[in-house]
């Protein structure tokens, strides 16, 4: 059953007009009054909606059920990363969220090759945001993770939401991720991984001053937009 976003509330029994995304993907895939699609608002559960219009440019459907159903994974898992170049971030986003990722903080970072700033900035923020949307209608999530403006990694260290702090590293001290989650909750993580080279000695110093603990992914060394997808499969998919 076709799945769209619709960030409003859904009543049993209501009929609205489908925001322009979902109206115009319903009219793309040429849907006929009487059909059912499936609605989310993102805070939770889904909706079984009747189409009863179909105009121009608007669709009206009529909620006709709604079901508690989530498809989280089991633990709360926040991606702070040094933003990859070009299109590897809208990859990064939208397998983040098929993993199950609960929020992305874009970072500028020393190495950062995509530097982003004022209104190129919001609009970037923007766009991450809908592939995270069109990512839960293909995938069956009811919650859309938040993508964060883009913040300044010395800026964001001090704020950094609370919970398991794991910093991806190199260094000959880091644990693997694989042994080190036997010592984790349920409680939520916050993974930082740095853009392409990593982050710099004095970047790395800072985080685990903020108590960011140093873990690795292996012997290989993975791409930039690689790592946090792997950190994320094995904390969401594992045991």
């Amino acid at each position: 059953m076709p799945r769209f976003h619709c960030p409003t509330p859904l009543p049993i029994g209501a009929t609205l007009e489908l925001p322009d995304s979902a109206a115009r993907h319903v009219q793309v895939l040429r849907l006929q009054p009487g059909q059912i699609i499936t609605l989310f608002n993102g805070e939770g559960g889904e909706s079984e909606a009747r189409i009863t219009r179909m105009g121009r440019s608007d669709v009206l459907v009529e909620i006709v059920s709604h079901a508690t159903i989530e498809r989280e994974a089991p633990r709360e898992v926040h991606l702070a990363l040094g933003m990859p170049a070009n299109e590897r971030m809208d990859w990064l986003v939208e397998k983040a969220t098929e993993l199950g990722v609960t929020s992305l903080q874009p970072l500028l970072a020393e190495r950062s090759v995509l530097r982003l700033a004022g209104e190129r900035a919001d609009k970037k923020r923007a766009h991450w945001q809908a592939v995270a949307i069109a990512a839960c209608e293909q995938s069956g999530r009811n919650r859309v993770p938040a993508v964060h403006a883009i913040q300044a990694l010395p800026s964001w260290l001090p704020a950094a939401p609370a919970g398991h702090r794991l910093l991806l590293s190199l260094q000959p001290d880091s644990r693997p991720l694989a042994g080190h989650m036997a010592t984790l909750d349920k409680g939520p993580v916050i993974f930082l991984s740095g853009p392409e080279g990593g982050l710099s000695a004095s970047e790395e110093q800072a985080a685990r001053s903020q108590g960011f603990v140093p873990v690795s992914l292996g012997a290989r060394t993975l791409r930039a937009e690689t790592a946090p997808l792997a950190a994320l499969a094995a904390l969401t998919l594992g045991p």
